[in-house]
C-alpha cells in the first residue's frame, strides 16, 4: 500500500496528517508513518499503521508512554498478558520498564497519538519481533 492509498483509507475523519515513513521502520512488520506533533516539552507524535502492521516488543525506560487511539482498530499487549483490542477513544498508559507491543489489526489500519512521558534518562529499547503465530491468533 502506498501513502496515497493509506490517506484514502483514513478518509476525511483523520485529525492529523500521517506524516512520512517511520524512520524506525526496521522495528515494524509493515508500513508505518510518523508525524511529529511536538518535540518541545512533551514529545508527541501521530503514528499510523497499515493493516497487519505492528511494532516489535519494546520497553520505554524511565518515563513510559501514553497512547491515545484516534482511528482504526488495533492491539496492545504486555509481556505475559493477553492482548487488548483497541478502538478510537481508548487510552493506554504504559508504565516504564514494561515490555509490550502495539499496532494494527489484520483487517484495519490503526492510528494513535504517542505521548512520551518525560523523565531524566528516558530511552526506548527495541527488542525481538512479535511471534507471527501469536499475532495470527488475534481476531
Amino acid at each position: 500500500m502506498d501513502i496515497e492509498q493509506m490517506k484514502a483509507d483514513l478518509g476525511p475523519g483523520a485529525v492529523f496528517d500521517i506524516g512520512e515513513e517511520n524512520p524506525f521502520s526496521q522495528y515494524f512488520t509493515g508500513e508505518c508513518y510518523l508525524k511529529m506533533l511536538t518535540t518541545e516539552g512533551v514529545t508527541t507524535a501521530n503514528v499510523t499503521f497499515a493493516r497487519q502492521t505492528i511494532n516489535h516488543w519494546h520497553v520505554h525506560h524511565k518515563g513510559g508512554q501514553i497512547l491515545l487511539v484516534t482511528g482504526g482498530r488495533g492491539w496492545y499487549q504486555e509481556w505475559g498478558k493477553d492482548a487488548q483490542e483497541l478502538h478510537p477513544g481508548d487510552v493506554v498508559n504504559i508504565p516504564p520498564e514494561v515490555k509490550h507491543w502495539h499496532g494494527a489489526a489484520k483487517d484495519s489500519w490503526f492510528q494513535h497519538i504517542a505521548i512520551e512521558v518525560p523523565a531524566e534518562g528516558a530511552s526506548n529499547e527495541w527488542l525481538e519481533p512479535v511471534d507471527d503465530d501469536q499475532y495470527a491468533l488475534l481476531k
